[in-house]
Formats: C-alpha cells, structure tokens, sequence
C-alpha cells in the first residue's frame, strides 16, 4: 500500500504528531521564493466565499493556517478543525488556544464524516487528499456535508513538485519505497477526481519555488518522510555531501514548487 495512503502509517508514525510536518513547513517558510506566503494566498481565496458560514477542515493538521491569519477570520465563520490523528488535534489546539478563537476539534476520517446532510457551507481539505484511500467515498462525504452551493477548497500540489527532491532520493538508491510516495491526487489529476461530484470546478494556481541556502533543513525535510530505519547514516551522508557540493558551486541550491487548489461548487 502507497505511503500516501496508509491510514495506520499516516496516523500512527507519519503524522502521530506535528514533527515531521513541521520540518517540512520550516524548509518552506525559510526558503521560499513567493514572499507573500501560501497561507495568506488561500486566505484571499477563502474571504471571497459567504459568510456567515459553518465551516469543516479535514486534515488541518497543526491549525498553522488559522493560527497565522486568525485576524483575517470572518466573525461570521463556525469553524470545526479535524483531523485523523489524535495527535495532530493536540497540536492544533495547543496551536491555537492563545489566539482566543472558539475553534471546535473533532477526530474525523473524511470517507465517513460523523455530520448530518447539508450542515457545512464550506469544507478545506489542505494538502490531505491524496492521503485518502477512498477519494470518491470522501468527495461524496464531503458533497453530502455541504449545503446546496456550498464550497470545497482542496488544495494539492502537481506533479512537477519537489522534483529535485525526487531525484536526489532515486540517485541514492533508496530502493522501492520511495515509490510508494507517488502522489495519487495532484493539480494534474484532481479535475477530473472531483467534478464527479461538484457541478462547477475552478484550479487556481500559486507561483513559487524554493531557494535553499543551508543544507541541514533540506536534509531535515528529506528526513521527515522516513522512519529511522529506512534512511541509514551512510545514505545521509552520501546525501549531505551531495548537497553540500551543490551548493558550494552554485550559491543556493534550487527546488521546483508547484502548489494550488480546487475550488468546487456543490
């Protein structure tokens, strides 16, 4: 089964706490070249959408998005944040409990959303559905939560992202798990996932790479998706020197980004 969507290694190991996500994050804030920010940007999109509204995050992780743009927040919003991991819920509310909002927490798998029909004007899946086993069971959820005209924002990536990082992972000869990364739903596939289920399905696109001018975050990043035993010393220090050279010669070592979202209509 692809790592992507191992429910038991995604809740269990992967994201049993907000650790590696946030080695992940780190390397993006730090060397991102787009300086307005990705949170920001789907907040642009988001205070375009109706308020008043009761609103759903599936996946929301660390809550990182509402703990930075928490004065951008519709008084008018209802906002319910869930996630699979408990521990993620923990570190959301830790996140988030000095920010003063009545945020709710909720542990939910997105195939089977414990809510009655038509209880939510807007559901955010930020960078969690390709995690799902069954993404037409979840879309149908999510339709069936969403009142009529409702929205889902779902943002992915496409598949030219992180590239680099790929390639670097296949040159070392990390053997066959680095194939069970493949992402099953990205910018390039995610159309045609979703407007099975919505009448009305728009990509929006944010413009950015990174810039890399340290080595250790980047290998903190690479480290992330890997237990311990998967990455031995000799392959990261195979690694490290590599990276090392690259950007001794070049200055900075450079990554392709290729991130965005859906924005569907119920």
């Amino acid at each position: 089964m692809s790592k992507f969507t191992d429910q038991e290694y995604l809740k269990n190991d992967q994201y049993r706490d907000a650790s590696n996500l946030n080695a992940r994050l780190e390397l993006h804030r730090r060397f991102s070249v787009n300086s307005y920010g990705w949170f920001p940007w789907i907040f642009d999109i988001l205070e375009t959408l109706p308020t008043p509204a009761r609103v759903l995050e599936l996946g929301c992780g660390p809550g990182d998005m509402w703990k930075e743009c928490t004065d951008r927040i519709p008084d008018g919003w209802s906002i319910t944040l869930s996630d699979l991991s408990e521990g993620m819920i923990d570190a959301a509310w830790r996140n988030l409990v000095v920010t003063g909002r009545a945020f709710k927490y909720e542990q939910i798998d997105a195939q089977s959303i414990p809510c009655p029909d038509e209880t939510f004007d807007i559901v955010i899946a930020n960078h969690m559905l390709y995690h799902v086993p069954d993404r037409p069971k979840a879309l149908k959820e999510i339709r069936r939560v969403l009142k009529t005209d409702g929205y889902l924002v779902a943002t992915t990536v496409g598949d030219g992202h992180l590239a680099e990082i790929r390639e670097w992972r296949k040159r070392i000869d990390l053997g066959t798990d680095v194939l069970s990364f493949d992402n099953p739903f990205t910018l390039d596939n995610g159309i045609e996932q979703i407007a099975p289920f919505f009448s009305q399905v728009e990509i929006k696109r944010y413009e950015d790479n990174l810039r890399v001018t340290e080595v250790e975050p980047l290998m903190a990043y690479i480290r992330s998706g890997f237990r311990d035993e998967e990455l031995s010393e000799l392959v990261q220090e195979k690694l490290h020197q590599e990276l090392e050279s690259m950007l001794a010669q070049k200055g900075e070592i450079f990554i392709t980004k290729d991130s965005g979202l859906f924005l569907a209509v119920k």
